[in-house]
């Protein structure tokens, strides 16, 4: 039966797994709560003495994650009620503290954790073997605490839907993207400028490509990646500019509001994302764009400059992530067939790919089986809203919202699917097929 040693603080510096797990030492801190386990219920470990909890008992992390609805991904509630767990005291903004139980803990093994990463639907897409696994299992571990302490979850009692987010979703695309990065230094000379390396993040609404990158980036910042995000929502046209568009395109209800090709400031993005690209230099700054939704009455507007983020170089990598990246302009017939009103959509989008593709070298595409679940997920999150008294749409706001979307996402995703982003390197794009519940699954 594997046993787990804790000696110091986190993050983890030497984990040794043998092949049969009968000797696994980590050097890290873990939060132990009397009769409740480490999150993978099976098998149970020896208990702990006492001596072994004499770690720090707070760390600062960032605030929960919410969609861009505003509801809390599901995925996120802990349904578990430990004694002694972790809780937030919200009038210190993050700070988590731990309370530690005065009589040894028991927590499930290393050898539970393993089996179960090792039955991940991601796995066969990255060539991870159960070998590889075992190999860097101190790295996985450390990734699983941080994200825990990310989302402010007890990392110790995760529920199946949590740990299935962290272990068979995010941190095999964290590892993919880090292998991605690898290979884009290597192509650089000693001593030259290294420009970031732009990863693409295409996924219908919904989806949870939001968090996504919200977890990335954050593992990037606690492994010392300098990295920075964008949204294709960054681009929007001022509200003036998004006034002219719809005047322009009268009874056009793909274009009343923005959202589908043409309703995005193409120059603004190329400027922004050319000088990301030259931000290879300690000292060098520059301040990420934002869009404020919520500005007009909800019509949005470009946000007040001085409230944009500010990132410093060097920068190693760019997290990009939009629902139509990666669109590309389909034959004529086929957007009048899924709607008349496509065609001028389809025209403007012949000029997105010099403003965004070209810039992505890497791609994370996650596919969805049916364009209906964007109209799901939507609605989920605005019962939600309604439900916790905030604002929120109505059912009849929620099809009309998405109606505006769903003719693009016929129109466009198949070619997305089958022959990805324009330009793209097959071996530098990821397929994630996802199901209903946002989660991966064995796909093509």
């Amino acid at each position: 039966m594997a046993a787990l040693s804790i000696l110091s603080q986190f993050p983890p510096q030497n984990l040794n797994i043998s092949s049969n797990f009968n000797n696994i030492n980590i050097n890290t801190c873990f939060y132990f709560n009397n009769s409740h386990d480490f999150g993978y219920n099976h098998k149970k470990i020896q208990s702990l003495p006492s001596s072994y909890h004499q770690c720090s008992s707070s760390s600062n992390i960032m605030p929960p994650h919410f969609s861009k609805s505003g509801c809390v991904n599901s995925w996120m509630q802990d349904n578990s009620e430990p004694q002694n767990s972790i809780s937030v005291n919200k009038s210190l903004k993050g700070r988590v503290h731990s309370s530690f139980p005065t009589t040894p803990a028991q927590v499930s093994s290393v050898e539970d954790l393993y089996e179960f990463i090792c039955s991940g639907p991601l796995l066969s897409k990255f060539g991870l073997t159960s070998e590889k696994i075992g190999d860097s299992i101190d790295k996985w571990i450390s990734y699983g605490l941080q994200l825990s302490r990310l989302f402010q979850l007890n990392e110790l009692y995760l529920n199946d839907a949590q740990k299935a987010r962290f272990y068979h979703y995010y941190i095999p695309v964290f590892i993919w993207c880090e292998e991605k990065i690898s290979k884009h230094t290597s192509q650089f000379k000693e001593g030259e400028d290294i420009p970031p390396l732009v990863i693409g993040f295409s996924a219908p609404q919904g989806c949870g490509k939001t968090t996504l990158v919200f977890a990335l980036n954050y593992l990037f910042k606690v492994t010392g990646r300098n990295s920075a995000t964008l949204s294709i929502d960054d681009f929007y046209l001022t509200a003036e500019d998004q006034a002219k568009l719809r005047e322009a395109n009268a009874g056009n209800a793909l274009l009343e509001f923005r959202g589908n090709a043409g309703s995005h400031d193409l120059p603004f993005s190329v400027e922004t994302l050319t000088a990301l690209s030259k931000l290879t230099k300690e000292g060098m700054k520059m301040k990420l764009p934002r869009y404020d939704k919520s500005a007009y009455s909800g019509r949005g507007d470009r946000a007040d400059p001085s409230k944009w983020p500010e990132v410093e170089g060097p920068v190693t990598v760019i997290l990009f992530e939009g629902w139509m990246l990666g669109f590309k302009p389909v034959p004529v017939d086929v957007v009048k067939a899924v709607d008349p009103q496509l065609e001028t959509v389809n025209k403007n989008l012949e000029v997105y790919y010099d403003a965004w593709d070209k810039f992505i070298k890497a791609w994370v595409v996650i596919k969805i089986q049916d364009p209906s679940y964007v109209y799901q997920w939507r609605l989920q999150a605005e019962i939600a809203m309604r439900e916790a008294g905030l604002p929120g749409m109505t059912d009849e706001e929620v099809m009309d919202f998405v109606s505006r979307y769903l003719p693009a996402y016929k129109a466009y995703l198949p070619t997305l699917y089958a022959e990805g982003p324009s330009g793209s390197n097959p071996d530098d794009v990821l397929l994630i097929d996802i199901d209903e519940g946002r989660n991966p699954i064995l796909g093509n």
